[in-house]
């Protein structure tokens, strides 16, 4: 990390670590040489050693790290938190931060280092910058940034890389756990094949670029490998051309306007990498294949090993596309595959093993992370859930809720093209949050307690199904599902009449001739149905007459704001979807946010907020109209959000 002015003077783009000061321990400071003395994120250091929490296993660390963090981010800095003397903490913590970037940067020492202690009992928070010569500098000027997303993205960019090899390994049938010593040298001649003169690098423009569709191809003895790679090389001048322009990964990655609000496309479109191992370039002379012959010591079996790799990078808009594949890019996948040959080792032969990478944007993080998962036994095996979680305690994520399943995984935009035959994930076309931008309800100093995440809008005639007269409960049961699917509670697809007819069946409520009928259901057939499909559990409030909904508005009110999905609300024939309450418990006046499934015309948003289709319902409107039947019984379905990760 270079020195920057005095060196004095810091920036914390990372939003949560105002919130770290919880209880004691060590968190990691993440930056990247693109942004000299700035904390872009924080993680909490897990593996330590028997003397404590402040005493960090640092081998174990570092593994979990090169898994995690995309290249081009390091250990700058960590935070001691605890209720002893903060300058001492300070400077363990600028010591710890070196030696583990240290062990990530593969031996290569950095010049300053942040060291930093929170105060537990005061909640106050001490920075200091350290120097090679063990001097520590207090920090004088620090800057929270209001917009960190545009800070990070308007230097930066990301790469990606995916290279899948089948890898044929021979092992002895009497010692099949005894891999470490064959896979070593099957990683080695990956790596070695990384580096080999003829091994091309093909670099792709993102869809959004300044040419789209833009590519690069560079072999290995034509990237940069100089010392400085990492920084940026600016132009010397304007007029050199477009051919020295093309070489900047600024050229490749999306384009943004200066100061403009950060788009999830910058992440989703990263600067395409694809590695080709073609040995037919300058061939001395003609050969046939060879095959050799390796004697086995005793019987010996075969087992092919999947080999996925899936890297991101962060590089700086200045710095060659050369100097990012040879500095970033490279680098990343040798340390992605050192990480899966430490998982490859055990018996092999037992069990397949499919480890795949897949990348996250959790909340509160501004750039990605990766996780390694072995999903032969699906996501909710034992060992998977334990690893998910551990992934929340480093990343400060709740416990309560999935936020890095497969579901949640970020959908790259990926063509068609020389680079595969994959495609993105296609979303469901179908209209989401129609509440979003809604005017208020009109209740005079009231609490506004609204649906936590986004759904989609079921409503009448959807999907060729004429279900107009009795399918609203139904397509209530098709909004709520859908939350719990765009929250990654699941991945199900949203079931359809007939398929929420068979659940029905299958756990006896309803006879066989159930199936394909038009017969209603209520909440507590929704309730049997969320139960069977999700595994969510329901709470029901059943009201005598609609006169008495306003009654529940405080408690439906602490549903919103705890649970935080939406309410199906029963009453005689009709059905409704309720989306948020606006309570004033001093004067009792309350408003209902609704979600009308009796909808049949097309999804238009106009057209269903100015009809009144999504819109604020009081129980008894200006013109004295009830909007709730007093004659009619009415049941409220409220499930409950699902305490898993």
């Amino acid at each position: 990390m270079e020195r920057t002015g005095d060196g004095r003077s810091l920036r914390i783009l990372c939003p949560k670590l105002k919130a770290v000061l919880k209880e004691p321990g060590l968190q990691w400071l993440i930056g990247s040489p693109a942004l000299p003395f700035t904390v872009v994120s924080s993680v909490r250091c897990l593996h330590t050693l028997q003397d404590g929490p402040f005493s960090p296993d640092y081998e174990a660390e570092a593994d979990d790290l090169r898994s995690l963090l995309p290249r081009g981010f390091n250990v700058i800095g960590a935070i001691y938190l605890s209720d002893t003397n903060w300058e001492i903490n300070a400077r363990k913590a600028a010591a710890a931060s070196a030696e583990i970037s240290r062990i990530l940067c593969r031996g290569d020492a950095i010049s300053s280092t942040i060291g930093a202690a929170g105060d537990l009992n005061s909640k106050e928070m001490h920075y200091f910058i350290a120097n090679s010569s063990d001097s520590m500098e207090p920090v004088v000027s620090l800057t929270f940034e209001e917009n960190p997303e545009n800070s990070l993205w308007e230097i930066g960019c990301l790469l990606r890389a995916e290279v899948e090899m089948k890898l044929p390994t021979y092992f002895s049938t009497t010692r099949p756990s005894d891999m470490e010593p064959i896979l070593f040298p099957i990683v080695d001649g990956i790596i070695e094949q990384l580096r080999s003169p003829s091994v091309v690098y093909m670099v792709k423009a993102s869809n959004d670029s300044c040419e789209a569709g833009y590519i690069n191809v560079m072999r290995y003895s034509e990237l940069d490998f100089s010392a400085d790679g990492f920084h940026v090389k600016h132009l010397e001048n304007a007029n050199e051309g477009i051919r020295s322009e093309r070489q900047l990964c600024s050229y490749f990655c999306s384009r943004r306007d200066s100061g403009s609000a950060f788009r999830l496309q910058e992440v989703t479109q990263p600067i395409q990498v694809k590695i080709f191992f073609n040995q037919s370039k300058n061939v001395v002379k003609p050969a046939a294949p060879v095959a050799e012959f390796f004697p086995a010591d005793g019987p010996a079996g075969q087992v092919m090993l999947n080999v996925n790799l899936d890297i991101l990078g962060y590089a700086s808009k200045g710095l060659p596309v050369a100097a990012a594949v040879s500095k970033i890019v490279i680098p990343g996948l040798i340390d992605q595959l050192i990480v899966l040959r430490s998982k490859f080792v055990g018996d092999i032969t037992s069990e397949p093993h499919q480890f795949y990478p897949y990348h996250f944007l959790p909340p509160g993080f501004l750039h990605p992370v990766t996780a390694i998962y072995e999903l032969s036994y699906g996501e909710t095996e034992r060992k998977q859930v334990e690893l998910r979680r551990q992934l929340h305690l480093r990343l400060g994520l709740p416990m309560d809720r999935p936020l890095l399943r497969v579901a949640n995984a970020l959908a790259f935009v990926v063509e068609a093209d020389l680079f595969g035959d994959k495609k993105l994930r296609k979303d469901s076309n179908r209209l989401r949050d129609v509440h979003s931008g809604m005017p208020s309800s009109g209740v005079s100093g009231g609490l506004l307690s609204l649906v936590d995440g986004s759904y989609e809008y079921y409503h009448y005639l959807q999907d060729g199904i004429n279900d107009n007269g009795w399918g609203c409960a139904y397509r209530s049961l098709q909004t709520i599902i859908s939350w719990f699917k765009l929250q990654h509670y699941t991945s199900l697809n949203v079931p359809s009449h007939r398929e929420i007819q068979q659940a029905l069946v299958e756990i006896g409520d309803k006879e066989l001739s159930f199936i394909g009928s038009s017969e209603w259901i209520g909440a507590i057939e929704l309730s049997y149905v969320l139960d069977k499909l999700l595994g969510v559990t329901c709470k029901i409030i059943n009201v005598r007459s609609g006169s008495e909904l306003p009654e529940k508005c405080r408690e439906l009110a602490l549903h919103f704001e705890t649970q935080g999905t939406p309410v199906m609300i029963g009453g005689g024939v009709l059905a409704y979807t309720l989306l948020g309450v606006d309570y004033n418990d001093q004067t009792g006046d309350c408003a209902f946010l609704i979600l009308d499934p009796h909808y049949t015309g097309k999804d238009e948003i106009k057209s269903i907020l100015n009809g009144g289709w999504c819109g604020w319902k009081k129980a008894v409107d200006s013109k004295g109209k009830h909007f709730f039947l007093h004659d009619k019984f009415y049941n409220l379905l409220l499930p409950q959000r699902p305490n898993m990760v």
